[in-house]
């Protein structure tokens, strides 16, 4: 492979969505968990049976992030051959 190869710009691309992503779901998951986690436990509000810090962090964090995720790999995300382009299978 060379250099100028087309994949490794698509890779590179896809690598820098997966990075953003990540920092995304710590982002969320750290102004829910500790914005609404500094009150004082007797001030919480449940949703479900749970403290909406971690309703919020990590249960709807978890649904977003899914989303979030499958629609981008299903719009941004290209699939590719991983063989080399002058090689052929037999």
């Amino acid at each position: 492979m060379n250099k100028k190869d087309q994949r490794y710009k698509i890779a590179h691309r896809e690598a820098l969505i997966g990075v953003g992503l990540v920092i995304f779901n710590f982002l969320w998951w750290f102004i829910f968990a500790y914005g609404l986690g500094r009150k004082n436990p007797e001030q919480y509000t449940y949703i479900l049976g749970l403290p909406d810090w971690f309703f919020y962090s990590c249960v709807l964090g978890f649904i977003v992030m899914a989303i979030l995720v499958t629609v981008i790999v299903k719009r941004w995300f290209v699939d590719i051959p991983l063989n080399d382009e002058g090689e052929h299978e037999e």
